[in-house]
């Protein structure tokens, strides 16, 4: 690995750009705490674009500092503005079935199209309907007779598009998709402008609808740069650890480090659902002379908006040590959406300084928030309006000696999910008798200790990553530590348990998946195994109040953030109940007792029975890698099963429980006995029971391995892990032969299964040579192509948690 890292130092360098500034992940978290307040830096240039929502949607933080009258822009940029080209709305002509070759371009003959309006889909908001499987789009337009500065395909679409301009292909993605009425805009190659002419033009697009939403709406826009743009700084350096993501740029005679801080610290239930993240801005003269410094901070109104257009409302506080900006929707419709790729129009973003700092809090309109400040006007405020910046601006003080200023950010979500029913506040707020302002004042007050608390746990876990396995490891657990939190939120339930509900983000926007738990639970064994029961506590909650009514666990509690009842629309029977045995059973392990597991010993026993009688040779079902498509005789399933019913033994056997121990422990190991003669294929074992030219990762064994149940002979580690080497392609080792795509997180897992630090980094080299070098900049995902290392699908999801295996594996051999 060290010879990797160092000839990727060396391609920086040769390409002019210094390691300290380096890619370092594929995006970055800045301000994360739950699904809805999470804002990304997507580029490894602090300046290069706006900050987002993780669904990419614009939640805008700007940085801007006046050195000596000059003004630098050090965070992020200006929300874009476009103005339409071709509009999305509008007619254009369409087919359902198969076009002749050519559709995709300009002069194709296509008068016996259907002539409608878009949008088209299934939704209610649908102006055309579309119920078909595929639809093939085309709209005729002329250039406008005004010069346009960078046109952007302006797209909304649900499930694999392509689009094209006058035959050239502007952009496609397969397995991704977006809400209605939610575009993305993506820039329009060079190749594809030269197509231009003056009458004429075709945009045309093409969508395959996979499952669940149908949808597609697409227009072209310009850009409109606004008046006033200050110079972006110059970065210098960038550093990024499990819970900062930190910045140095350089501006003028000043040199800024800019730090995001989100306390993510598991082992401290308070401070981690408190919803206050610190932006800190140092200066310092890098030239030995001082200078007149001023320094501007804006938030956007978006950060508190599910659309564009909705109506905010704002005002101003103080508190004893701080003052504060506040804004929300005027409609507050608490707890009323749900859904994957949607933000929060509920409650309201905080953003407070010290009052020591003498700062002036304003709110005025996107229009006007950065000419203000570069011209030094004072625009008219703004206590309501659609697109409103939070703006804070410190007083200009001569600075030559390091001096910091301090942003504090926070979201009152005033209630975070119903569940069956019930409106249950956020954990720091449990009771109702707190408030935002009150946290904030705390988080201020503790900031000193917070930052120390942090900075020690970051060494702690980049020295873990280090001795576990290398560099290239140390690099992803940073990577997966702040997404993997921040796709849960933290509550108390009705009768006192903690709930910790996952978002499967960028999936489908289910509540408290069980298969997404899975994958993410190496994170909470490792630091906090209390959090991995609370993403277990409803799914037995739903089984044992009678809600649920089969022999196996549900596969999730609802759609985000609504827990009132399964929502997917098909049960993983194998899947879900193998997964809740063997988590208990790993909790038992990390904890050293099963006193969990004796809560829920009637639930463990009828499902770890169903797994005994279905799990050996599973019928035709999903797994949790759905997007495969369902598969009879999964041989991994079956290992999933057979782990389970001897994790069942082994709870039992921690119970004192003898004959029951015995039992399942044999039955188990009975089990093992029998798929080693199922899956054999000779040097390796089948993905498919009878199918002998197949092949899969095997990621289910490891908790054999980890746990100690000792049901597959080490033979069985070796061989697959033997044939895997042959497999492995440049950007990680495929699931399984039915494609070249994978997902990360099985693959540390696969990786887990050797006792060899070598082998171990061979799987582990090309994931984290895909977060570096990814097309995508988008956060983390857990599914990509191991060939092009471009993403697959998923994004932003909690399972990369699952990067803390060997760290598990680790700690566990130690007695730790």
């Amino acid at each position: 690995m060290r010879q990797f890292f160092l000839l990727f130092l060396a391609t920086c360098s040769a390409l002019g750009v210094s390691a300290q500034n380096a890619r370092q992940a594929p995006a970055y978290p800045l301000i994360v705490h739950d699904p809805y307040f999470s804002i990304w830096a997507m580029d490894d240039e602090i300046t290069a674009s706006s900050t987002a929502h993780w669904t990419g949607a614009p939640h805008a933080l700007v940085g801007l500092i006046k050195v000596d009258g000059v003004p630098y822009r050090f965070l992020g940029k200006e929300p874009a503005a476009y103005r339409d080209i071709v509009p999305t709305s509008g007619l254009g002509r369409y087919r359902e079935s198969k076009p002749a070759e050519g559709w995709q371009s300009a002069g194709f003959p296509d008068a016996d199209w259907q002539e409608a309006a878009a949008p088209f889909g299934n939704a209610g908001q649908a102006t055309t309907a579309w119920t078909s499987e595929e639809i093939w789009f085309r709209k005729t337009f002329d250039l406008p007779e005004q010069a346009f500065e960078e046109l952007y395909l302006k797209l909304s679409h649900d499930d694999d598009v392509k689009a094209y301009l006058n035959g050239q292909l502007l952009y496609e993605c397969a397995e991704c998709w977006t809400d209605p009425d939610k575009f993305q805009y993506h820039r329009i190659s060079e190749a594809a402008l030269n197509t231009l002419q003056e009458t004429g033009n075709v945009l045309a697009v093409h969508v395959k609808n996979n499952r669940g939403g149908q949808w597609l709406n697409a227009g072209i826009v310009d850009l409109v740069r606004p008046e006033t743009t200050p110079e972006p700084a110059r970065q210098t350096a960038l550093d990024f650890t499990a819970t900062q993501t930190a910045y140095t740029l350089e501006c003028g005679g000043i040199d800024v480090t800019l730090t995001f801080t989100s306390p993510l610290l598991l082992d401290d239930l308070d401070l981690l659902s408190r919803p206050v993240s610190y932006v800190s801005v140092k200066t310092a003269a890098n030239d030995g002379k001082a200078h007149d410094v001023q320094v501007y901070f804006g938030a956007s109104s978006l950060i508190a908006a599910d659309e564009d257009g909705q109506e905010m409302i704002a005002e101003t506080g103080s508190s004893d040590v701080l003052d504060y900006l506040k804004v929300g929707t005027r409609e507050q419709p608490v707890l009323e959406k749900k859904g994957d790729l949607i933000g929060i129009d509920w409650g309201y973003l905080y953003v407070a300084a010290p009052k020591a700092s003498n700062a002036l809090q304003q709110v005025v309109g996107y229009e006007d928030a950065v000419s203000n400040f570069v011209t030094g006007k004072r625009g008219a405020l703004q206590d309501s309006g659609q697109r409103l910046v939070l703006t804070t601006v410190f007083p200009e003080e001569r600075v030559e000696q390091e001096k910091e200023y301090l942003v504090l950010l926070g979201y009152d979500d005033v209630y975070s999910i119903n569940f069956f029913g019930e409106k249950l506040r956020p954990w720091w707020n449990k009771d109702g008798q707190n408030s935002l302002p009150q946290e904030l004042g705390r988080a201020y007050v503790d900031y000193a200790k917070v930052i120390e608390k942090c900075r020690t746990f970051d060494d702690e876990l980049r020295r873990d990553g280090l001795a576990s396995g290398g560099e290239a490891y140390a690099e992803l657990l940073e990577i997966g530590y702040r997404q993997a939190i921040a796709a849960h939120k933290l509550v108390e339930s009705p009768d006192g348990e903690l709930l910790f509900l996952s978002k499967e983000n960028n999936s489908n926007g289910s509540i408290n998946t069980v298969d997404v738990t899975y994958p993410s639970a190496p994170l909470f064994l490792a630091y906090n195994p209390d959090l991995l029961k609370g993403m277990l506590n409803g799914i037995f909650y739903y089984s044992e109040s009678g809600k649920w009514k089969k022999p196996f666990p549900a596969h999730d509690l609802g759609t985000y953030p609504i827990a009132t009842g399964q929502t997917y629309g098909e049960d993983m029977p194998i899947e879900e109940a193998g997964n809740m045995v063997v988590l208990a059973a790993a909790i038992a392990k990390a904890e050293g007792n099963a006193d969990y597991a004796a809560q829920h010993w009637e639930s463990l026993t009828a499902w770890a029975d169903y797994l005994a009688k279905e799990g050996l040779d599973p019928a035709n079902q999903l797994s949790t890698d759905d997007f495969s498509g369902h598969l009879a005789r999964n041989a991994n399933l079956s290992v999933k099963a057979t782990v389970g019913v001897g994790g069942y033994g082994y709870l039992a056997a921690q119970l004192g429980k003898k004959d029951v121990a015995r039992k399942y422990t044999k039955k188990a190991k009975e089990m093992a006995r029998k798929w080693m003669k199922l899956a054999d294929a000779g040097d390796h074992y089948v993905l498919a029971f009878g199918n002998p030219d197949t092949w899969s990762q095997k990621y289910n064994l490891v908790w054999d391995k980890l746990i100690g149940l000792n049901l597959f002979p080490r033979e069985v580690y070796d061989k697959e892990l033997a044939y895997y080497a042959t497999q492995n392609n440049p950007y990680g080792l495929p699931l399984d032969n039915r494609s070249d795509y994978s997902k990360s997180d099985w693959i540390l897992w696969t990786a887990t299964l050797t006792d060899s630090p070598e082998s171990f980094q061979e799987f582990v080299d090309p994931v984290y040579k895909f977060a570096l070098e990814t097309r995508d900049r988008v956060p983390m995902s857990d599914w990509h192509w191991t060939t092009s290392g471009d993403q697959r699908g998923f994004k932003a999801r909690s399972v990369v948690g699952g990067y803390f295996i060997k760290l598990v594996a680790d700690q566990w051999a130690a007695g730790k």
